[in-house]
């Protein structure tokens, strides 16, 4: 649509300026949802790439994942506590981390040496070492691989989920759920390609960025939903209460329709507008669709149970969860899901894995809500047979110092932590990577967000290297110039 201002719909004569069709469908957003366009229109713009886009022409091996579902647990979750078994920390409790004196850490300077607060054994037919603070979890080790020599650049919060979601400590970088969608486009007619379920206490450090598009066309930033049940799932999704009784629906649509018909009749022979037009307005289907998924009264009531949807602490990341298995289940090709939120308030526990204070009382209240809700994923999933075709990550921006910090918490610590991975194609019961006998620090095998990203990219068929956009003279990618597919953890 040509930039011109409209005979005015509004009283008095007043007029309005509307750029492209785009823009007013936003505008009308109350009609169609704004947001609800995202799918149609990542559609769209998949198929009609420009030719500066650097695309795969096609997948470079069959792929053995079809979505990702990547859990984000912001805050900085304890390593040593939970996945990476050091007995000689254990041994060394009570001593003198640093004797000279000469070590800083992030806010503190070390004190004594502290083994975990919770015992750690061996599980499943791997023997692979987990805390007994996932008690549920241990049971699925056998379907889980672990990175245990993950590190990262920067020991700050928001930088670190940046690099972690994007590959760079800086914003403005496309994060890996734009990246994934933008690549392989989106399966499902009727929901985004890429959606985003964030922790109902709020958003994670660094917000909104940690799952936007960057330099990418817009579309492929992920969608928000809402999984409190007594909200819509997605903003502005339906009208005003005020507007759905005046009863202007069916007028707006005919307004639409006039723009669209004086548009398209100075293009004639346009099939490709045409067909364009009608898409956009089957786009409305998502008032539909977006409702039914976040809909969960008609799953049977053991899997209700299995994610412990009732219970006040761990029901809403249950939901979470359960939302997520949903969404693969019709086609989304990306969903991120937060176990907890942005440090924005202190009560009984941090409102994420951020345990400066009390690890104990911090990582035994997270403990319990990750440990149900991603053990529940990974039996549903396996249980529909889905497990083998979906790729569970589940990571944090940095682990947590094997010294305490003010006697009962851990400091932050950007050289070790813990990533796993399940189903799409990982090995389970592996692992990869070590850190020195007391965690401090990665030593055997360091790795990046750029090698978790090449290894998830891989199992969907993607080789990092040919996944580009050109920016600024540059050819971007998510994995920056570096990065390996870390073959060990590969089934």
């Amino acid at each position: 649509m040509n930039s011109q201002p409209l005979p005015s719909p509004y009283p008095c004569g007043r007029q309005r300026r509307f750029v492209t069709r785009r823009d007013f469908l936003r505008e009308l957003g109350g009609g169609f949802g704004g947001a609800a366009l995202t799918a149609m229109l990542a559609r769209d713009a998949h198929a009609t790439t420009p030719s500066f886009i650097s695309r795969l022409p096609s997948p470079v091996h069959p792929p053995k994942a079809k979505a990702v579902i990547q859990i984000f647990c912001p805050g900085g979750l304890s390593h040593v506590d939970t996945w990476d078994h050091k007995p000689e920390l254990t041994r060394r409790t009570g001593t003198k981390f640093d004797p000279d004196g000469k070590l800083q850490f992030f806010a503190s300077k070390p004190e004594n040496c502290q083994g975990s607060f919770w015992p750690f054994r061996q599980h499943g037919q791997c023997g692979r070492w987990m805390s007994d603070l996932f008690p549920q979890l241990a049971t699925c080790v056998d379907d889980m691989a672990f990175i245990h020599s993950m590190h990262n650049k920067s020991a700050l919060h928001g930088p670190a989920m940046f690099m972690m979601n994007s590959g760079f400590i800086m914003p403005g970088f496309p994060s890996m759920g734009a990246w994934v969608t933008y690549g392989l486009g989106s399966e499902a007619d009727n929901l985004p390609a890429f959606v985003v379920l964030p922790d109902p206490r709020g958003l994670p450090p660094g917000g909104v960025i940690n799952w936007g598009a960057g330099f990418l066309p817009a579309v492929y930033q992920g969608t928000t939903m809402e999984t409190d049940p007594e909200k819509d799932p997605i903003a502005d999704l339906f009208p005003p209460k005020e507007y759905a009784t005046r009863g202007n629906a069916g007028s707006d649509r005919d307004f639409l329709n006039l723009l669209n018909r004086r548009h398209a009749s100075q293009r004639s022979g346009n099939t490709e507008l045409t067909a364009r037009i009608s898409a956009y307005e089957m786009a409305a289907r998502l008032q539909l669709s977006a409702p039914e998924v976040t809909e969960i009264r008609g799953e049977p009531a053991a899997t209700k149970s299995l994610y412990h949807l009732e219970h006040e602490d761990i029901g809403p990341f249950g939901r979470q969860c359960l939302l997520a298995r949903r969404l693969v289940e019709r086609g989304v090709r990306f969903v991120q899901i937060f176990c907890g939120a942005e440090n924005t308030t202190q009560k009984k526990i941090r409102p994420n894995w951020d345990s400066h204070e009390d690890l104990v009382r911090d990582h035994g209240y997270w403990g319990a809500v990750l440990d149900t809700g991603a053990a529940a994923l990974i039996r549903d999933l396996k249980s529909r047979g889905m497990l083998d075709e979906t790729l569970i990550i589940c990571t944090t921006e940095f682990g947590r110092q094997p010294a305490m910090q003010r006697s009962k918490g851990r400091d932050h610590n950007a050289g070790a932590f813990t990533s796993w991975l399940a189903g799409g194609g990982i090995k389970g019961g592996a692992s990869y990577g070590e850190t020195d006998e007391l965690g401090f620090k990665a030593v055997v095998n360091p790795a990046y967000s750029y090698d978790l990203h090449a290894t998830a990219l891989h199992l969907l068929g993607i080789d990092h290297e040919h996944l580009s956009f050109y920016h600024n003279g540059i050819e971007r990618r998510l994995t920056d110039v570096h990065g390996h597919v870390i073959g060990e953890i590969v089934g």
